[in-house]
């Protein structure tokens, strides 16, 4: 049996985590299925929305750039839902390769995550990349 939470302790976070290989194909089910637990958290649409589609850029760009020199590895996807914010960590294992000029037709994914997000940062390891991003929570 669980014991109750004592009177007015915060809510223990709601968490979601995923792991898909970096493939395209793949990414569809992955945000289908974060959709579907933002759904049950209470958020407004658009933040819902915005949630939804940056870390689908974030997943995308593991998949393309991370493992290009190899087969494709595997990203994770955490999240977690706190009452005052909500939190999501894509993370792949694979080789960081800074942004190279374009066309100006591609390389905006990384813009468009810090535009949807209130907050986002890059960590770069010898072993991958983790992108966080965090929004304040806000009501339906």
């Amino acid at each position: 049996m669980t014991d109750p939470l004592p009177p007015g302790a915060p809510a223990p976070p709601v968490t979601f985590h995923r792991r898909t290989p970096a493939v395209a194909e793949r990414l569809p089910d992955v945000r289908e299925a974060l959709s579907r637990w933002l759904g049950t958290l209470g958020l407004g649409p658009d933040q819902q929305e915005d949630v939804v589609l940056a870390a689908y850029e974030a997943m995308a760009n593991s998949a393309e750039h991370a493992y290009r020199d190899g087969p494709p590895g595997p990203i994770d996807v955490h999240a977690e839902a706190l009452p005052e914010r909500l939190t999501v960590t894509i993370t792949d294992y694979g080789t960081w390769r800074p942004p190279t000029a374009t066309n100006g037709l591609r390389g905006r994914g990384l813009l468009l995550v810090d535009s949807l997000a209130d907050h986002s940062a890059q960590v770069h390891r010898e072993d991958g990349t983790t992108l966080t991003m965090t929004w304040l929570r806000e009501a339906p």
